[in-house]
């Protein structure tokens, strides 16, 4: 298996090198150049597979032959061990032919967790292997830091720094980052926004003279294949319990980064029969806008109640305009030069129709998300959180077949997010679960700095051991 960069100039690498590599040299994101496809026959015969035997099923032809399959296996077991429930992504059902899939199963309460525990496990194997030390620098609107924190605090090869916007994260999901005192774990909080964050980023990699000649950057950020990969394994499980692939299911995913629906529409393209794909977005609309309107420009990023979709430029949005444009990686280019210079991109009328065949959207702002919270809470007792919510009342509008199951992908535990369920009207804060009941007892580290890339860079470069 290779892997190409979506701007077409960058060379094609194996696996490992990719996991290793995050950004291609062009800018670009890597995606396989060819995707595995799975008859439906072959799928059916998945059916009741426990999520790590399905996991390897879906993972393995993207590894090809440079993990062997009892190593692999391996990953994928010790992967999913800190999961609290048995089944690893149960489902829950809401309404009629409508589920939510409890991505919050895992050690930091969020959906990064399946792909973060993994990826954490395996750079391990990949630096040991090669007997190399890395820098791992990310960026999080809330979840993907605890994740990969938790992921990768205790590999030895590596130290990680993870930028979050300061204040403009929850409480927990800050805590559950700065209060992990190991000496390899540095936390920035940027004086500044999430895209902010993101922006950097995407600079550090592009230049990393900053680094000790014997270090490289690593992604931890959804532009990392890796956890693209392990997130597509999840669309599976949930089709194969409701039914699949004997009949099509439709998915909701809360979106910010795009990297989650992204790996919905990769399953749908390796044979998962997936009728409607809905992205929903909070009143940082920009991916809504350009499927609805052709508007795909920045606005003023809002500071919401589901701050994990705070983020106005979505990364992996460009994997899908590669596809979307078909596979040409000169134009694509072109597209993400204009949009940096001009704030603006345009999609032609072939994209735009291909989006909108395979993409239905909507968009809630927090006074209509609370509602959706104490709505279903009301009736069914079950508490959501704000992006689940937006992702639930996004299918509801959007829903085309009622006999179809509708799978709204429940990104985080509400626990991480108090102040919006108060304001939904429960009357107290979630507790959080048992392994986390002391978090706010904890000794907290971090680290206030400007949004420069210079101050960023020298303080990882004073930090790195």
């Amino acid at each position: 298996m290779k892997y190409i960069s979506t701007r077409g100039q960058a060379p094609a690498l194996a696996f490992e090198d990719v996991v290793l590599a995050g950004l291609a040299e062009d800018g670009g994101l890597y995606v396989p150049a060819t995707l595995p496809h799975f008859s439906a026959d072959e799928i059916a015969s998945w059916a009741g597979l426990p999520y790590r035997e399905l996991a390897f099923k879906v993972i393995a032809p993207f590894v090809a032959e440079e993990i062997a399959d009892d190593e692999l296996r391996d990953l994928i077991e010790r992967s999913y061990t800190a999961f609290r429930h048995p089944a690893i992504a149960p489902l829950v059902q809401t309404g009629h032919n409508e589920w939510v899939l409890e991505l919050f199963q895992g050690p930091t309460l969020a959906f990064k967790d399946f792909a973060l525990q993994f990826l954490g496990n395996l750079l391990d194997y990949i630096l040991k292997k090669r007997n190399q030390r890395v820098v791992i620098m990310g960026a999080t609107s809330g979840d993907t830091g605890s994740a990969a924190i938790e992921g990768c605090r205790h590999c030895e090869n590596l130290d990680i720094f993870i930028l979050h916007p300061h204040n403009r994260v929850s409480d927990v999901q800050r805590r559950q980052m700065t209060t992990v005192l190991d000496g390899n774990v540095h936390n920035i909080a940027l004086e500044g926004n999430f895209d902010h964050c993101q922006s950097l980023v995407k600079a550090s990699f592009g230049d990393q003279s900053f680094l000790p000649e014997d270090r490289q950057l690593v992604a931890v950020n959804s532009i990392n294949w890796a956890r693209i990969m392990a997130q597509i394994v999840y669309y599976f499980y949930a089709a194969l319990a409701l039914g699949g692939p004997q009949r099509p299911v439709s998915f909701s995913v809360p979106t910010g980064n795009f990297g989650d629906i992204f790996a919905g529409y990769l399953a749908k393209r390796m044979g998962l029969p997936v009728d409607q794909l809905v992205i929903a977005t909070n009143a940082n609309d920009i991916l809504h806008r350009c499927i609805s309107q052709n508007d795909h420009s920045l606005g003023e990023l809002i500071h919401s109640l589901s701050p994990s979709m705070d983020i106005m430029v979505s990364s992996n949005f460009e994997r899908m305009l590669f596809d979307l444009y078909d596979r040409d990686g000169a134009t694509i280019a072109g597209l993400m030069a204009e949009f940096k210079d001009t704030g603006k991109l345009q999609l032609s009328d072939a994209a735009l129709a291909k989006a909108r065949d395979l993409f239905a959207s909507y968009r809630l702002d927090d006074q209509a998300m609370t509602a959706v919270i104490a709505e279903l809470y009301g009736s069914a007792e079950y508490l959501l959180d704000p992006h689940t919510a937006i992702g639930l009342e996004a299918a509801r509008r959007t829903r085309v077949r009622g006999d179809i199951p509708m799978i709204c992908l429940a990104t985080a535990h509400p626990a991480k997010f108090p102040e919006a369920v108060r304001k939904a009207g429960y009357p107290e804060d979630p507790p959080l679960p048992h392994h986390m009941s002391d978090l706010f007892e904890r000794e907290e580290r971090y680290s206030v700095l400007p949004n420069s890339l210079a101050d960023v860079q020298a303080f990882i470069a004073a930090n790195i051991t």
